[in-house]
């Protein structure tokens, strides 16, 4: 039996995800291109050609890390809403294999429109991978309100210290034992680690680093959040108010 007129087009939508989106997400993507066709006929169409979501794939389990046992008390108090306008960057890392070893990725979102503003990845999980992504905002340091992390011992370092009282940036961290108090990060790993780590290799550093800025990218700007009304991050962005990141 024949899958259908827009057969062609679900494949698209589903490499492009790579390889991730189910029937809702596609048919956002579908009706955006004004084809209207139902959920259940992309979910035949998938189930014909053998298209199955990554994300049926059992969860990734996490490595065990150093704490950091600083005194920094958590400022953010679990506030994740987007559209806030003040500007809280949510940090965290994991760790990705590389040949036969790991290597690590640090990946910087902004809370009020869920964008990766900043990323990096390295062999060593140190501050110093830390202050490379975050030399990558685009926006000026001093606009910055707030920076959170979990605590781990990356996070606990005299570089970035320094960094955060040169440009009155106000450090929080997560309390130990708890990673709902960086839910944001956490969630964002949890689909980076299922949509763009699962069933890739990486055969160098630069080889990883130059794959995740595509993905990024991607993730940026075509990627349906359902957090954001099923928007892309830059498209949602355009929505706030003109003087919003003033």
């Amino acid at each position: 039996k024949s899958v259908g007129l827009y057969a062609d087009k679900i494949v698209t939508l589903f490499n492009q995800s790579y390889q991730s989106y189910g029937t809702r997400r596609i048919r956002f993507d579908l009706q955006k291109e004004n084809i209207w066709v139902s959920r259940r006929y992309i979910a035949r169409v998938m189930k014909a050609l053998l298209l199955v979501s990554k994300y049926t794939v059992k969860r990734y389990q996490s490595h065990n890390t150093e704490v950091n046992e600083t005194a920094t008390e958590n400022h953010l108090q679990r506030q994740f809403d987007v559209g806030d306008k003040k500007q809280i960057v949510v940090a965290d890392l994991t760790y990705i294999q590389v040949k036969q070893r790991w290597n690590y990725l640090c990946v910087l979102v902004n809370l009020s429109d869920r964008q990766i503003v900043g990323y990096h990845v390295g062999q060593h999980k140190t501050a110093e991978l830390v202050m490379s992504a975050l030399s990558q905002i685009k926006l000026p340091l001093s606009k910055l309100d707030l920076f959170h992390s979990d605590r781990g011992k990356e996070f606990d370092n005299r570089l970035l210290a320094d960094c955060f009282k040169t440009f009155n940036i106000t450090h929080s961290l997560s309390k130990k034992g708890c990673p709902y108090d960086n839910a944001v990060a956490e969630a964002t790993f949890k689909t980076i680690k299922t949509e763009f780590v699962k069933g890739q290799r990486f055969n160098s550093t630069a080889e990883l680093q130059r794959a995740f800025s595509a993905y990024a990218y991607w993730y940026n700007h075509k990627r349906l959040h359902s957090s954001l009304g099923y928007l892309p991050p830059v498209e949602f962005k355009k929505h706030l108010p003109l003087n919003f990141f003033v």
